[in-house]
């Protein structure tokens, strides 16, 4: 005899759609995110490890030579900037619709006297400043090796008299930046997560408060009393109710009489 899953609250429950905050979509874009991140690190970390050195031919200091023409350099600082503003850009769209399209209005209307509202208004603003600012500086750091890297991509081995290079640990500070970016992007992704669940208690409360205050404004009435008049047909004639109690005796004298 097969046996029968039982049913339970998670399973009446309405799944979340993919525009909304906490469905697999969302989880989906947070963990490509994610590993989008990483990926950026380890290109920023290659970078780093190939970029173009400068080796003076003389004591004076008068000519130098590149290394290398930085081209494995510049490739991987190129495909990191690129990745991770595609990341950023993607992952902000999603987050921007989905709670546009959130059903509680309460994601934007804030009960001030809320204390996890204030904590949580703090927590949003915190991620999303820092995710920009270390979004902007990682890009800028990418953006300079790009420029150094890309000079001297033809004749490299020519002599020169000046020679422009990247500092040590400029392509790695990069990629660290780019790790604060996409975990601070996740931050705040749940943090907006939270506040939709908050909003919905609210709007649960809110609506039991409306419940039962329209159900003890006015009392409840009694329905109404409907008399109905019904034919007797044969009616019983019944003797007084006095006779009928009367002793043995006395009805019998009385009817001598």
């Amino acid at each position: 005899m097969a046996k029968t899953k039982a049913i339970t609250h998670a399973d009446l429950a309405p799944t979340p759609k993919g525009t909304e905050l906490g469905s697999k979509t969302g989880a989906c874009f947070m963990i490509l995110t994610i590993l989008c991140g990483l990926f950026c690190f380890i290109l920023c970390l290659l970078a780093e490890a190939t970029r173009s050195q400068v080796t003076w031919l003389d004591e004076k200091g008068s000519e130098c030579v590149y290394s290398g023409s930085g081209k494995t350099s510049l490739l991987c600082s190129a495909v990191s900037f690129l990745g991770l503003a595609v990341a950023m850009v993607v992952q902000h769209m999603y987050m921007l619709i989905a709670i546009s399209k959130s059903p509680p209005p309460a994601l934007v209307s804030w009960d001030p006297d809320y204390p996890p509202a204030r904590s949580i208004t703090w927590q949003a603003t915190f991620f999303f400043v820092s995710t920009w600012v270390c979004f902007a500086v990682g890009e800028i750091l990418l953006l300079v090796g790009l420029s150094v890297e890309s000079g001297h991509l033809k004749n490299w081995d020519t002599p020169k008299k000046n020679c422009l290079i990247i500092r040590e640990g400029l392509f790695s500070a990069a990629g660290v930046f780019t790790l604060f970016t996409v975990f601070l992007a996740a931050g705040l992704y749940l943090t907006a997560l939270r506040a939709q669940k908050i909003s919905k208690e609210q709007e649960n409360i809110r609506q039991e408060v409306l419940a039962a205050s329209a159900l003890y404004a006015s009392p409840p009435r009694s329905p109404p009393r409907r008399i109905t008049a019904m034919t007797r047909e044969n009616p019983v004639v019944r003797e007084p109710q006095l006779l009928l109690d009367m002793p043995a005796g006395f009805t019998k004298h009385a009817s001598s009489v």
